[in-house]
């Protein structure tokens, strides 16, 4: 009998996190708890393991069951993958039993080719919409599955924006969408020497074989690397209806946190994008709005939003991190993965589930790392006057000149010389300066140099950015959507901040990330204390330690435990 390789959302559940991944095995879970999931199914670990062991070549017996699952999918949805008159869309998305945020590849919208486009602006009534999520694809496929350079396509989509005088994708009318989804296809004709794939199951196939084979790409690489996972573990690959963020003024996407992942707060944390996919609010193309504004904007979709984090927390007994579309006023939640946080919201949500009754002080004890530990200490701007914000250099009182605020997506401060790109900053890193990560915005193929660096400060992007997510999983101090928020403009290999201040590449300057505030120069900075949570969970690591005779071992940092 046949490995068994597919599972559907109905079959699967957490503990089968090894084989689906955690993406698969929670999106399993939350089908389970009624959770409203765009149901799907997941291609298990195993199967990518086999798969490249076997030179990225499928094992036997794969495309049939994935055929067969994507048949009772249809079947579910009443609707045909690419159909002409009324399309079932697709997300192909990874998902590995470790979360690696960001590090391997997602295609959204599959199924779509020059005849269903006109079938789903029929069928939603919305024809921008549709080619809208035409651009997205091709652009996306072309991208992950073609590894043709994103640059290119984004280059046409800027010229476009400058053309019609307009800042956003949101502002391109229906007929400048339309032009864009030809220029596309001319683009991919001309990178590959062949048509944009009009075949579906060719369209599925291809991703799926792109995801699999992104496990092993340089950034996923550097990643397991940096956070000590095993590089054998594999991904799974989820294939799940899409639900439309971009249709219209009434549906959105966003990203949250059931708690502050930066400071611990019991406080819902997120952003959200009215007319937009869940890649927008990620990558920082558009600086998102705060999830507590749903709560103005869609006061009813807020009541069940807040309901989904409290009854996800409770049941996971952590924070999550979750991704959740809204397509015409009805909720889906896409995702809820374990939150990645900085140290001191480590050592406050450990403290407080214990508190609140929701999980042990073993517990507790375990979640805290010593990497956590050593993140409490954040550093900070040494102020003699805080208020005139003046500081000692070389024995004189000067007063630290400002050129940009952004928002505070990770905190501490950090001082380096300026660099523009995640491999000018990892290779200045490597020859031993103190650098600053400067970018429009960061991606995952830039997780080199965000590592390398003191500190990461971005023009676009907001608090759930790819770079705000990153930077408080390793502790690295970063400002995001500086240009949004202030006058700081990035032009080639310097940056201008407010009242015209420039800071080139190789300057000195110094990131207030608890203010996100960026100062011109090398200011000096002191480190912090551990924070009274801190202190108080390696106490229960030292008592648990005495009790037990062993299992813990608490070392001493800067004389303080």
């Amino acid at each position: 009998m046949a490995k068994k390789y597919v599972y559907s959302f109905d079959e699967g559940k957490t503990e089968m996190k090894n084989l689906l991944g955690g993406k698969g095995a929670n999106l399993a879970e939350m089908t389970t708890l009624g959770v409203p999931v765009p149901p799907g199914f997941t291609i298990t670990t195993e199967n990518c393991i086999d798969y490249l062991a076997n030179n990225n070549t499928f094992p036997k017996g794969t495309m049939d069951q994935v055929k067969k699952a994507l048949e009772d999918l249809e079947a579910k949805m009443g609707k045909k993958l690419g159909d002409h008159t009324d399309p079932l869309l697709v997300s192909v998305r990874s998902g590995a039993r470790v979360s690696m945020p960001g590090m391997m590849d997602t295609v959204l919208n599959l199924g779509l080719n020059d005849m269903a486009v006109i079938g789903l602006a029929k069928i939603a009534e919305d024809e921008r919409f549709a080619y809208d999520s035409y651009r997205r694809f091709i652009m996306m496929f072309s991208d992950v599955v073609k590894y043709q350079e994103r640059k290119k396509f984004d280059e046409l989509l800027d010229k476009m924006k400058e053309e019609r005088g307009v800042k956003d994708d949101i502002d391109l009318s229906t007929a400048d969408l339309k032009e864009l989804v030809l220029k596309y296809k001319k683009l991919y004709k001309e990178l590959l020497g062949e048509e944009f794939p009009q075949d579906p199951m060719v369209q599925l196939e291809d991703s799926i074989h792109a995801v699999f084979s992104s496990w092993n790409n340089e950034r996923a690489i550097n990643y397991r690397n940096h956070e000590g996972i095993p590089h054998d573990y594999g991904t799974a690959v989820n294939v799940q209806v899409m639900v439309y963020g971009n249709l219209g003024q009434t549906s959105a996407t966003g990203v949250a946190f059931t708690r502050n992942p930066s400071d611990g707060k019991k406080e819902r944390f997120g952003e959200y994008l009215i007319q937009a996919q869940g890649e927008d609010v990620v990558a920082g193309i558009r600086t998102p709005t705060p999830i507590a504004q749903l709560k103005k904007d869609m006061p009813e979709l807020y009541k069940q939003f807040d309901a989904l984090c409290e009854k996800l927390e409770k049941h996971y007994k952590d924070v999550q991190d979750v991704e959740f579309t809204i397509q015409q006023g009805k909720f889906f939640m896409l995702q809820t993965r374990t939150g990645k946080r900085t140290g001191v919201a480590a050592a406050k949500i450990a403290y407080d589930l214990v508190k609140e009754g929701m999980i042990d002080k073993r517990t507790a004890v375990s979640r805290v790392t010593p990497r956590d530990v050593e993140n409490t200490l954040f550093p900070q701007i040494d102020w003699k006057n805080p208020k005139q914000k003046t500081v000692v250099i070389d024995g004189k009182e000067v007063k630290a000149v400002s050129f940009a605020k952004g928002l505070p997506a990770s905190p501490g401060a950090a001082a380096g010389i300026a660099m523009f790109s995640a491999d000018k900053a990892k290779a200045a890193a490597d020859e031993g300066n103190k650098v600053i990560l400067v970018s429009e915005e960061t991606t995952p193929e830039d997780f080199h140099g965000m590592a390398a660096s003191e500190g990461i400060i971005t023009a676009r992007g907001g608090m759930t950015s790819h770079a705000a997510v990153v930077s408080r999983q390793i502790g690295t101090t970063c400002i995001a959507g500086a240009s949004d928020v202030s006058d700081m403009h990035i032009f080639g290999l310097s940056l201008i901040g407010t009242n015209d201040i420039e800071v080139k590449e190789g300057e000195w300057m110094t990131l207030d990330g608890f203010e996100a505030v960026a100062y011109k120069g090398k200011l000096p900075l002191k480190q912090t204390d551990l924070s009274d949570q801190m202190q108080t969970i390696l106490k229960w690591a030292d008592e648990i330690a005495v009790k037990e005779g062993k299992g813990f071992h608490v070392r001493t940092v800067h004389g303080k435990r």
